[in-house]
């Protein structure tokens, strides 16, 4: 579990082809001081399990299902990554609660500047919408941020919503390098998941019954 705060920019040191999936050498002083086999660490908003540490860097396996939904597919060595460890029992909550668990990808749209921060417009999966909502949170490369306005696509456009990024974020995170047709990584608040599933059976009688008046 982790709380979208980024704690250090890490840079991808080394990238391994596996059988279905891939090993990566990331390098984060911080993030592996206390970083032992077995423990989990958020890398652009993914949460990889430790398999070894050694040097300040520490190395982690990429599953097939990860591949495929992430952006992690794509990097390389020499590429900066967000990383955060998980969250001790009893700290601040900063951010919200993250899983690590990537539901996809978005792409960014559009960045307008202003003099304190910027305005990053990104597209997402139509199937994600419906999750984010204004003043919602939602984990974009790792990173807590809070939805400024939301569109689902209405007339054949792209489901999209913005952001406001603090010159921090832009500074400490990859979102300060991302570009009109970067991929970022996504996961929607797990909350809005659980309250739809357990609303779908309820939903479901009371349009059955509806339709049976």
């Amino acid at each position: 579990m982790f709380t979208g705060i980024v704690e250090e920019l890490g840079e991808v040191v080394a990238v391994a082809d596996l059988p279905d999936a891939a090993r990566v050498t990331i390098a984060g002083p911080l993030v592996t001081s206390d970083a032992k086999h077995g423990d989990s660490i958020s890398v652009n908003g993914v949460c990889l399990t430790v398999v070894d540490v050694a040097g300040g860097a520490f190395t982690a396996d990429v599953m097939r299902e990860t591949l495929l939904r992430s952006s992690l597919a794509k990097v390389a060595a020499g590429d900066k990554v967000n990383l955060e460890r998980a969250a001790a029992v009893g700290q601040r909550l900063g951010g919200h609660i993250v899983q690590g668990h990537v539901d996809g990808t978005g792409v960014v749209l559009a960045r307008d500047k202003a003099e304190h921060w910027e305005v990053v417009h990104i597209g997402l999966p139509s199937g994600l919408a419906r999750y984010v909502v204004e003043k919602g949170s939602i984990t974009v490369d790792g990173v807590s941020l809070t939805v400024v306005s939301v569109s689902d696509g209405e007339d054949g456009q792209t489901a999209r919503f913005t952001v406001s990024l603090i010159p921090t974020t832009l500074e400490l995170t990859t979102l300060g390098r991302r570009g009109p047709g970067d991929h970022v990584n996504l996961e929607v608040d797990v909350l809005a998941k659980y309250v739809e599933r357990l609303a779908a059976p309820h939903l479901r009688n009371a349009r059955d019954a509806e339709e049976a008046r």
